[in-house]
């Protein structure tokens, strides 16, 4: 036996109880409702910075917190693509086989390190803290190891590593660098018809923070009134429109708590707009609006009804949207009446209306700024469902207006089998109607494309990719 003398142990460290990180923990109970509920952050998110903000012991949220949490939770789901495949590069086994949970701090993780100014440092102790109050000590170890791989090069780098090489396949390049599913980047592709430049662009712009845009419903508020608030600017093309630089919450101004005002897109603001000054033959007295829930296009068209003396009636099959629909109207100059009906199978006479919108439901990737979780849910296959929905819907549109009158067709998604394929049916089944060049109708708004339908797009109009074609009954 060896006559060294023993060295002495050394004594055990005592256990050390993990930070709670308020901020980082809200971040995460919103992505586990997302993956667990299918639930919308746009619709998670608020009520829990609500409570946070009304808890008033030491955790209480301020506003640099809130956008904090914002930035995580919107940054981690538009990027999930990206992250997926640089955390599948740094883990030694397949991500389905790695619990969502963990999945979900390890992408937290690497939004902070990839795709935030937060340091190195900071960003890995306090996932790994996260890690520790909500996974436990031993899983802990694991987000340690794999966020120190991270670490290691920037996003810039983590890319030349996972994306494949743009020659060999364009489409999964870019669907691993700009975070969108592969068959989402060649329906955008095909819908843009143009080169590597404008589809780069186009998915750049989904994965940036839209602008809060509201819009001053006439004859019950103003655009001076809004612009008097923090930060806020005209809008770009709407005459209603103005847009909030700023963020902020938008149910802290006063017109739109009371209702005089709301939160709309200007690309929907557009499509209202148009089919409003869409010219019709004969009277101009009775508008629809057949698929109007939750009631923003329904409003606006309501107060541009009024104006000239006109009635909307707004339709929507769901009691709850349709509840919805009349505190959107509620306050309107102008005579309305909203209705919980199927606008396939609609209570009114065919013949009855002098202008008819139809905003059909669909798959919703014109709004992927705002909804990106939904890039990650669809699939190829929900066209196929939508799609006699979207079909039923016009017929009954064009049935509904009377000679001489105009129906809108809009959808937000650019997707060609939602668009100008559903609009082409019709028309061989309808030879009666006619497509109007609608473009005119929006004259200050550039690059609209060839006609005579209309294509908005994030990139080139910092819009939804509204899309919205224009059909007269002729006959």
């Amino acid at each position: 036996m060896s006559d060294q003398p023993r060295r002495p142990r050394r004594p055990a460290k005592p256990y050390r109880r993990p930070k709670k990180d308020p901020v980082r923990i809200l971040a995460f109970e919103a992505l586990r409702a997302v993956d667990e509920r299918d639930a919308y952050a746009n619709l998670v998110l608020p009520p829990l910075l609500r409570k946070a903000r009304e808890n008033e012991g030491p955790e209480k949220f301020d506003a640099r917190d809130a956008a904090l949490a914002t930035e995580l939770v919107y940054g981690t789901l538009r990027r999930q693509g990206t992250y997926d495949a640089v955390i599948a590069a740094c883990v030694d086994r397949p991500l389905r086989e790695v619990d969502p949970p963990v999945l979900d701090v390890l992408s937290l993780g690497a939004h902070q390190l990839l795709g935030t100014r937060i340091p190195t440092h900071a960003a890995v102790s306090a996932t790994v803290e996260l890690a520790r109050v909500v996974l436990g000590d031993g899983r802990a170890k694991f987000v340690n190891a794999v966020l120190r791989k991270i670490a290691q090069d920037d996003l810039d780098g983590w890319l030349e590593r996972v994306a494949p090489p743009y020659d060999e396949d364009p489409e999964d390049h870019l669907a691993v660098v700009h975070s969108h599913p592969r068959w989402v980047v060649s329906a955008l592709w095909d819908s843009l018809g143009g080169g590597r430049a404008g589809v780069e662009e186009l998915l750049r712009a989904d994965n940036e923070r839209p602008e809060v845009t509201l819009v001053a419903r006439p004859g019950r508020a103003t655009t001076d009134e809004l612009l008097a608030e923090e930060a806020a600017v005209p809008g770009r093309w709407s005459p209603y429109a103005v847009r909030l630089t700023e963020g902020g919450e938008p149910g802290a101004v006063p017109a739109v708590a009371e209702g005089r005002a709301g939160v709309q897109d200007e690309g929907s603001q557009l499509v209202a707009l148009a089919l409003a000054a869409a010219p019709v033959e004969g009277p101009d007295r009775r508008w629809l609006d057949a698929c109007a829930g939750p009631g923003g296009k329904a409003a606006l068209l309501g107060a541009l009804a009024a104006e000239r003396g006109a009635v909307l009636l707004a339709s929507e099959k769901q009691p709850h949207r349709a509840g919805l629909v009349a505190k959107a109207l509620a306050g309107n100059p102008g005579p309305y009446q909203v209705v919980a009906a199927d606008g396939t199978r609609p209570p009114w006479r065919p013949g009855s209306f002098d202008r008819v919108l139809v905003d059909v439901p669909c798959t919703g990737l014109g709004a992927l700024r705002r909804r990106p979780e939904a890039r990650w849910r669809r699939r190829p296959e929900d066209l196929d469902g939508f799609a006699p929905l979207q079909r039923g819907l016009l017929r009954t549109a064009l049935e509904s207006v009377r000679v001489g009158g105009v129906v809108g067709y809009a959808t937000c998604s650019p997707h060609l089998a939602e668009t100008r394929a559903v609009v082409g049916d019709l028309l061989k089944q309808f030879p009666d109607a006619e497509l109007i060049d609608a473009r005119p109708l929006l004259a200050d708004v550039p690059d609209l494309g060839d006609g005579p339908d209309i294509q908005l797009w994030p990139h080139l109009h910092g819009t939804d990719a509204m899309y919205l074609a224009l059909l007269r009954r002729t006959a």
